[in-house]
């Protein structure tokens, strides 16, 4: 996390801050070359990457499980520590993903729209690349290789501060991608880390506004809302997931439960996880049993509000875990296996529960009413909606995009899952043959 005082001036390392801009001018001018390259050759160079990747997953499998042995000792959660986990099952996946962008449509060049003057002045919007990203995120060492290929193949540069959790999993992995750009004759500077300069490196990118262009940061509500408070650079807002499944009166029991189930217990420690379980009244007495009992078999315990607590409670199920739910407790993103379990009287009841607690990321309603799901579909203020599907669907690998810069919860300039074409922008062209305005 980075801590808020650190962004004073009178905190920032003159020295710290000058390499760090200095980094985000040479990424610059090695992005302006990059820019010149075309698909063939971009994907040539990121076909390159995975294969060395691959080739390398024994190192970078000994270095993460050097950083893993030290997150245990240091008492990091299991939904952290399977953040973490950049084994060589885990690498080799990388690497494929890499190889899917390599073959996804490049969006570098691509007209937007176009018109041409009475006067014969041709106008065209096309796509371009951002420019230099900066990447601050913990304890995610795939990350380092998502964001690589997809800045890569989008024209982009970006400069990474990785946490000092994945310290060894992100040197060993940067390293083998540098050593690929110079072979295949780009700048490494093209991806580069300032996780030599310590939470100092984070700072000094906050205040690095001109010569980086955009910030995302991924982890923890604490360091992404530091990043956003602080930050002179603009932020792209990212990934807290405090998500709800709403199982309506009109539910198909036989959906529901596996559902909640891959949502909650798949993977606790990832943003797309459900923290929230909403259940309408009417069919609550029959359902909230059949739920605690699975989610009970899981390990997963029930943070229930008052309603749910009684109906549980009576359901004579031995291996529950189950408290009262207190306010802190429908704002909390766990990531972990408990969850919070509410009931409500109508449909409405649970969106306006759910839009004031909600982070924005991901929403999920399981029934069989059109019309429900329509007004659900249409109320719900988040980046992604699923109706009678699980949220961990919520991803770009998933979506189709390869892999993803993050999922953005903010409405500008991009929203949810974040590919190649969130990774640009667009300029206008005008193409004329000597026209003047009167």
């Amino acid at each position: 996390m980075v801590a808020n005082d650190q962004r004073d001036s009178a905190v920032l390392d003159p020295e710290v801050f000058r390499q760090v801009c200095a980094m985000g001018d040479a990424a610059a001018h090695a992005q302006s070359v990059l820019a010149l390259a075309n698909t063939e050759q971009k994907n040539t160079l990121l076909n390159a990457i995975a294969d060395e990747l691959e080739s390398g997953s024994k190192t970078i499998a000994e270095a993460n499980a050097f950083d893993m042995s030290e997150a245990r000792q240091s008492g990091m959660s299991v939904g952290k520590l399977d953040r973490l986990l950049f084994d060589e099952e885990r690498v080799k996946a990388a690497a494929d993903g890499v190889r899917h962008v390599a073959t996804l449509p490049d969006p570098v060049g691509q007209v937007v729209r176009g018109s041409t003057l009475p006067n014969g002045l041709r106008l065209s919007e096309v796509r371009v690349p951002i420019g230099v990203f900066g990447m601050i995120y913990e304890a995610r060492p795939n990350v380092t290789v998502d964001v690589a290929s997809l800045c890569l193949k989008s024209g982009n540069a970006v400069l990474l501060r990785g946490g000092h959790e994945a310290q060894h999993t992100n040197e060993a992995t940067l390293a083998i991608i540098q050593k690929t750009l110079r072979e295949q004759g780009f700048d490494p500077a093209l991806v580069a880390s300032v996780d030599k300069f310590g939470r100092m490196g984070a700072t000094a990118m906050m205040e690095a506004r001109g010569h980086i262009d955009v910030l995302v940061p991924r982890g923890g509500a604490g360091l992404i809302q530091a990043v956003v408070r602080n930050s002179k650079v603009p932020v792209i807002e990212t990934g807290a997931g405090n998500v709800h499944i709403y199982v309506d009166k009109a539910a198909d029991f036989a959906k529901a439960i596996p559902i909640i189930l891959n949502a909650k217990t798949q993977r606790v420690g990832v943003c797309n996880a459900a923290e929230k379980l909403i259940v309408h009244r009417d069919v609550a007495k029959d359902f909230l049993p059949l739920a605690a009992k699975a989610l009970a078999d899981a390990g997963v315990e029930l943070h229930a509000d008052d309603e749910a607590y009684a109906i549980i409670a009576q359901s004579g199920i031995d291996n529950v875990n189950l408290l009262h739910a207190t306010p802190e407790d429908w704002d909390t993103e766990y990531l972990a296996l408990k969850m919070g379990v509410k009931v409500v009287g109508s449909l409405d009841k649970a969106i306006e529960h759910i839009n004031l607690h909600s982070t924005g990321h991901t929403e999920c309603i399981i029934s069989e009413d059109y019309s429900a799901i329509e007004r659900f579909t249409k109320r719900i203020d988040s980046a992604v909606v699923m109706a009678n599907a699980s949220s961990r669907f919520t991803d770009g690998g998933m979506f189709g995009f390869g892999a993803e810069l993050g999922i953005s919860t903010q409405k500008l300039h991009a929203r949810g899952p974040m590919g190649l074409t969130e990774m640009t922008t667009t300029k206008w062209i005008g193409y004329g043959t000597g026209q003047v305005r009167a």
